[in-house]
């Protein structure tokens, strides 16, 4: 059974960081692209980035290039998030997923599996 678990959330100051982290299980993670969503009540879910098998290639949106990174590591299982220099519209629910091509990894529906969430609360 496939379980994809995020953790590392909770409340922060405006300009301050969290780490999230996956752990991932059921599955070949190595044989995977790995992604982070995040979703408010207002806006549907969005991706934020996303990492290919190795870890050689990674996408991020815009609204986070350049302050959030993105890793893996195919021997524990993981992928976290590191996100710095937090914006109050950083606030969502933060989601890890798990795409078997990477030329679909842009795309909700390229992913196959999928997190609970985790949130994310940035105060002003």
């Amino acid at each position: 059974q496939v379980h994809l678990v995020e953790s590392g959330g909770g409340l922060v100051q405006a300009g301050g960081s969290l780490r999230l982290s996956c752990a991932a299980s059921g599955y070949t993670f190595s044989s995977y692209t790995m992604g982070w969503f995040r979703r408010t009540p207002e806006k549907e879910r969005k991706l934020l980035s996303t990492i290919n098998w190795s870890g050689e290639t990674t996408y991020y949106a815009d609204s986070v290039k350049g302050r959030f990174t993105i890793s893996r590591d195919n021997a524990k299982n993981t992928v976290d998030l590191q996100m710095n220099s937090l914006k109050p519209e950083d606030t969502a629910v933060y989601y890890c997923a798990a795409a078997r091509y990477y030329s679909r990894s842009t795309s909700l529906d390229g992913y196959e599996y999928w997190g609970q969430g985790t949130q994310v609360t940035v105060s002003s």
